[in-house]
C-alpha cells in the first residue's frame, strides 16, 4: 500500500487513508469486483482515483450527476491530473474531442453519464481506450429495488463484454440488503464482494421536533448551535422566503436552487464554503459534490420522501468527525400535504401515455424515429402548450424514463467553452496579421490552459474585466474568431436535455406494465411511510430506525438523539415546576437558550416544550435570540 499512500500524499496532501478506503483500494488493486457501501462524506472518490493513478491507462467513472462530474474534473485538473467529462449537454464535436483525448492524450479519468454508454460514438472509441478500472458512482441507480432506478445504468454491464478483465468498483451511500445483492448481479460480479462501513454516524445527533411553529424553532436552533448550516426545503419559493426570514433576524443566510444562473450559484457556494454565509437554505440541488467538512447543522424543514434521501442529506453534517446535528422539523399538517403530493408522483397510466404522445408533437417526431436524438427541453413550455400540470408532466416523464424510452436530465448549466481549432504556429501567424485580436488571444492563453487539447470553460465577464472592456465586446470578438476558424466558441447551455433512448412509438405501444408500475408505487409508499414512522415515533432511537432500515441487525441506541436523551432523564422535575423555574430565571434579566439549558438539569427537548408552552401562554417573549418576561 506504500505506493498508494505516496499518490495520496503527492496529489491530495493526506498522509493516511480514512477508515475503509485502504481496504477498498486493496480489493480493487487485486482485480476484484467490489461493492463499497460508504456513508456520505466517507471519501468515496479517493477509492477509485488513487488506484487508477497507480496503473497505466484510464479510469471510466459512470455517474448521473453532471454537477458532480464538473466539480471532480475541476478538482482533478487543479491537481494537474488530466480528466474530462462527457454527458448529454455537450455537442457531438465536444464529445469527439474528449474521446480522442482519452485515446491519445494521456488522460487518466473519463467521467461519463450513463446514457452515453449506448451511443455508437462511445462504443466505437471504447475499444481503443486502455481502461484500468470502471467506477460506478450512485450504484443503487442500477437496481429496480433502489429508490432512484435509471435504466441507462443497465448499459454498464455491456461494457464488460468489451473489457472483460477490467474490475468494477461500485459505490453507494444508500443501499438496503436487497439493493446491494441486486447491484452485484446487475454488474455481473465474478464473485460477491461487499466492503461496507456501518451506516452509524456516532458524531451525528439525530433530532425530530414536532412543532406548530417551525420558524420559531428554526431560529432557536440556530441561536443555540453555532457553525455552518444547511436548511433543506422542498420548493424554490421556500428557499427565498426562509432565507429572508433568517436574514431579517440577523443571521447570515442565503438561498440556493437549481433555477439560479451559474454565476449566482458559484458565488453563493463560495460565500457559504468560506463562511461569509452561515446558513444556506436550499432544495436538494445543494450539497452534491460540495466538499465542506465543518457543517455543524443540517435542518430539514420538510420531510424527505425516503430514508435514503434523508440519510444522504443529513449526512452532509459533521464530515470532520466532530459532533453535528441533523434535525427534522415536523408539523402535524405535513403528513396530509405529503400524502397529497405522493398521488401526483403516480399519475394515471392514461395520463402518462398522453404526455408521451404530446412529446412526439412537441418535437415533431413520427413513430419509428428519434432514437439517439437529444433535444433541449423546457418543461414549463411543454406543460403550458399541452395543458398538463407541470408536476404531473414531470413525474409522467420520469415513469417513461424508468421504462427505458428516454432520459431527462436536470438543468445542464454549462458555461461558455472555447477550443482552439488551429495549432500554435498557425495561431501566431494569425496574431501577426490581425493585431486587433492579439491582446485578447494572449489574455485567453494567460488565464486558461488546455485550450489546444480540449474545450475549456471560460467566463466572458472575467475576461472583460481583465481587458477593461464590456462583456458584449468579448462575446463579439469570440464570435468573429469562431467564424474565422480560429476557435470553437460554444455559448452557455442551461436548459435540460431530453434524449430518446428508444424509437418514438405510438402511445398505444408504450409498455408500462401495470404490475411494475403498481410495484414501484408500493415501494415508494413504503419509503414514505418509513419517514412518517421516523418523524412520529416516540418509542425508538432515531439512529436505530435508520440503521435497521439499511439492514443492520440489533443496532445499539445512540444515546444522544431526542428519544435517547428523554429516556435517559425519566426523573426530571414536573413540567409545571420547570416552567416556574424558567420564569424565575428570566425574571433576573434577559436570558438566551444556552443559559436556560445550563441552569436546568433536563433534556433539551423537555426544556423546549416548557418554553414553547410559556410562549404560547404569553408568559415569555423572544427577540433576537433572547427571552423576556
Amino acid at each position: 500500500m506504500e505506493a498508494y499512500r505516496r499518490i495520496l500524499q503527492t496529489y491530495w496532501g493526506y498522509n493516511r487513508f480514512r477508515p475503509l478506503q485502504e481496504e477498498i483500494i486493496s480489493s480493487v488493486a487485486g482485480g476484484k469486483d467490489t461493492l463499497a457501501l460508504m456513508p456520505t462524506g466517507g471519501g468515496k472518490s479517493i477509492t477509485f482515483q488513487v488506484p487508477a493513478m497507480a496503473k497505466p491507462g484510464l479510469c471510466l467513472v459512470v455517474t448521473p450527476l453532471i454537477a458532480l462530474m464538473r466539480d471532480q474534473v475541476s478538482q482533478l485538473t487543479e491537481r494537474k491530473i488530466k480528466a474530462v467529462a462527457i454527458h448529454s449537454g455537450l455537442s457531438r464535436f465536444e464529445i469527439d474531442v474528449a474521446l480522442d483525448n482519452c485515446i491519445y492524450g494521456d488522460f487518466k479519468f473519463l467521467y461519463l453519464s450513463p446514457e452515453r454508454l449506448s451511443s455508437p460514438l462511445f462504443k466505437a472509441r471504447l475499444e481503443q481506450m486502455r481502461v484500468n478500472l470502471i467506477a460506478v458512482d450512485e450504484a443503487h441507480c442500477i437496481s429496480q429495488w433502489g429508490y432512484d432506478f435509471r435504466p441507462s445504468y443497465l448499459e454498464i454491464c455491456k461494457i464488460r463484454e468489451t473489457l472483460p478483465n477490467v474490475p468494477i468498483l461500485a459505490l453507494t451511500a444508500t443501499a438496503t440488503k436487497a439493493v446491494a445483492a441486486d447491484i452485484q448481479k446487475r454488474l455481473d460480479f465474478k464473485k460477491p464482494n461487499i466492503i461496507r462501513q456501518s451506516f452509524e454516524r456516532k458524531n451525528l445527533v439525530y433530532w425530530v421536533r414536532q412543532t406548530e411553529d417551525k420558524p420559531l424553532y428554526l431560529l432557536k436552533i440556530l441561536h443555540q448551535q453555532a457553525g455552518s448550516a444547511i436548511v433543506y426545503v422542498r420548493s424554490r419559493r421556500k428557499t427565498v422566503e426562509i432565507a429572508k426570514l433568517l436574514f431579517d433576524k440577523g443571521i447570515a443566510a442565503d438561498y440556493y436552487h437549481a433555477g439560479l444562473e451559474s454565476e449566482d450559484r458559484a458565488r453563493k457556494q463560495l460565500n457559504w464554503k468560506s463562511n461569509r454565509t452561515r446558513v444556506m437554505v436550499s432544495t436538494n440541488a445543494f450539497g452534491m459534490g460540495i466538499d465542506k467538512a465543518d457543517v455543524r447543522l443540517v435542518v430539514h424543514w420538510d420531510l424527505p420522501d425516503s430514508p435514503e434521501a434523508y440519510f444522504q442529506e443529513a449526512g452532509r453534517a459533521g464530515r470532520d468527525g466532530r459532533q453535528a446535528f441533523a434535525i427534522l422539523l415536523f408539523h402535524p399538517g405535513d403528513k396530509a400535504s405529503l400524502n397529497q403530493s405522493f398521488t401526483v408522483r403516480f399519475p394515471e397510466l392514461n395520463t402518462i401515455r398522453a404526455v408521451y404522445k404530446a412529446l412526439g408533437h412537441y418535437f415533431q417526431l413520427v413513430p419509428g424515429t428519434g432514437k439517439g436524438q437529444i433535444f433541449e427541453f423546457d418543461l414549463n413550455d411543454f406543460s403550458q402548450k399541452f395543458g398538463f400540470h407541470t408536476l404531473v408532466a414531470y413525474h409522467s416523464l420520469k415513469h417513461i424514463e424508468r421504462a427505458g424510452y428516454l432520459v431527462l436530465t436536470d438543468d445542464i448549466d454549462l458555461p461558455s467553452r472555447i477550443h482552439f481549432r488551429v495549432g500554435r504556429d498557425d495561431l501566431y501567424k494569425f496574431q501577426v496579421v490581425n493585431k486587433q485580436f492579439d491582446g485578447i488571444i494572449k489574455l485567453i492563453l494567460r488565464l486558461y490552459t488546455g485550450l489546444f487539447m480540449n474545450f475549456v470553460p471560460i467566463n466572458e465577464a472575467k475576461l472583460a474585466k481583465h481587458a477593461n472592456t464590456k462583456t458584449e465586446i468579448i462575446e463579439r470578438v469570440f464570435t468573429h474568431l469562431h467564424n474565422q476558424g480560429i476557435i470553437y466558441y460554444l455559448k452557455p447551455t442551461k436548459k435540460p436535455r431530453l434524449l430518446f433512448s428508444a424509437e418514438k412509438l405510438d402511445e398505444k405501444s408504450l409498455l408500462l406494465p401495470v404490475d411494475t408500475y403498481g410495484w414501484r408505487e408500493k415501494e415508494s409508499r413504503t419509503r414514505l411511510d418509513t419517514m412518517f414512522f421516523y418523524a412520529e415515533s416516540n418509542d425508538r432511537c432515531r439512529s436505530q430506525i435508520l440503521l435497521m432500515y439499511f439492514g443492520e441487525k440489533d443496532p445499539f441506541r445512540c444515546g444522544q438523539c431526542d428519544f435517547c436523551k428523554s429516556n435517559d432523564h425519566s426523573d426530571h422535575e414536573d413540567p409545571n415546576d420547570m416552567k416556574d423555574t424558567i420564569v424565575e430565571l428570566v425574571g433576573d434579566g434577559k436570558k438566551d437558550i444556552k443559559s436556560i439549558y445550563a441552569a436546568i438539569d433536563a433534556p433539551a427537548t423537555v426544556v423546549d416544550d416548557c418554553i414553547s408552552q410559556l410562549v404560547e401562554e404569553g408568559r415569555l417573549t423572544m427577540k433576537d435570540g433572547f427571552f423576556f418576561l
